[in-house]
């Protein structure tokens, strides 16, 4: 009955949006119906991609999890692009790497570690993905850097970002085969041995998990579009600055396929994948779409530079020292999550606020 009224619901929402959409509604009611269109096709994208990770393994899993999630941000993102919305861009650039770390990730460890004291993954894997996160905050830093220190000009700017942009999609590829492929079993998850065997048969078979994927994804692309064309009269009808609505609106939204599936393989006690998807999903924010992101404005015909505001640098910054300390040791307890959901929530009221 709960998967039917989900299924309703999906179907609901998902043509009250169009018809808010193409009938020229209230931009506020296209907003509030939009976006719950965007959450519930989300949820139904994650257990999609649940399902199909079931079939594929519990590290390509992941991976899928946190690429058709980002689905949702990616497709947004290029609206907002199309728009000229670049700040808003980048500031919901920023709130997806900081959701994801402090939100997703800490949501999912509290959930888990209330349900389970302790929870292992490993440790290897944990500090591949702090060294990598260190990495993305470098290819943000430098170029503020020497724009704001007028060692460079704008235009040398665009052609750094260009560069920089290509060698992050690189290191993300690299860092594919390396973890897939080369060092697949070194990275593999630990397995508690006092843990029961999951025998939990997935809800659909490989065929028709693949599908709903593709179906959740095409979903999400029409759904997006029309969130997009209503963010600008939200942001001004509440006055909102395009950073908040951009780093924390959007974000949450376009979040929630990993928000569901993170916490529920958590209190599965699989935080392993947990992690995998949280994290993973801030790396593939930082390291593939943004730079994809940066190559597609400059298709478009005005490349869109990689220098964030030093609000967003010092967000992502703090996300990633509270979360590479969190997440090195391997281990993680309720408390530790709850830290990453009190940075969260410090950082929120603080862009509120600006």
């Amino acid at each position: 009955m709960k998967k039917h009224l989900s299924t309703i619901l999906l179907a609901i929402f998902f043509v009250f949006s169009a018809i808010a959409h193409y009938a020229h509604l209230n931009p506020i009611l296209q907003f509030v119906v939009s976006a719950i269109a965007v959450v519930l096709v989300a949820g139904f994208l994650g257990r999609a991609t649940e399902s199909v990770a079931h079939y594929a393994g519990q590290r390509l899993g992941g991976f899928l999890n946190a690429t058709f999630g980002n689905a949702a941000e990616l497709i947004i993102a290029i609206m907002l692009l199309r728009e000229g919305l670049y700040d808003m861009v980048k500031a919901s650039l920023t709130g997806s790497i900081i959701g994801n770390l402090l939100l997703v990730l800490g949501l999912s460890i509290f959930a888990g570690g209330v349900k389970h004291k302790i929870q292992n993954f490993n440790v290897a894997l944990a500090n591949m993905n702090g060294s990598l996160m260190i990495v993305a905050v470098i290819a943000l830093f430098v170029p503020a850097l020497f724009l704001n220190t007028h060692s460079i000009t704008p235009t040398e700017v665009d052609t750094l970002s260009l560069i920089v942009a290509g060698l992050l999609i690189a290191a993300y590829v690299a860092w594919l085969i390396f973890s897939m492929i080369t060092h697949k079993k070194y990275l593999e998850d630990v397995k508690d041995p006092k843990a029961p065997e999951d025998h939990e048969e997935p809800k659909w078979s490989k065929n028709k998990s693949i599908l709903f994927l593709v179906i959740a994804t095409v979903m999400t692309a029409f759904v997006s579009e029309w969130l997009v064309g209503t963010l600008e009269t939200f942001t001004t009808d509440f006055g909102f600055s395009e950073l908040f609505v951009g780093a924390f609106v959007v974000a949450i939204i376009g979040n929630a396929a990993e928000h569901s599936a993170a916490i529920m393989l958590a209190m599965k006690n699989k935080i392993g994948a947990s992690v995998e998807i949280a994290v993973g999903s801030s790396l593939q924010i930082a390291l593939f779409v943004a730079p994809v992101l940066i190559f597609v404005s400059f298709f478009l015909g005005n490349t869109m530079d990689i220098v964030f505001t030093t609000l967003e640098l010092v967000a992502i910054m703090v996300s990633v020292f509270i979360a590479k300390s969190i997440i090195q040791d391997g281990s993680t307890n309720w408390y530790e999550g709850l830290l990453l959901l009190v940075t969260y929530i410090i950082l929120g009221v603080s862009f509120y606020l600006v």
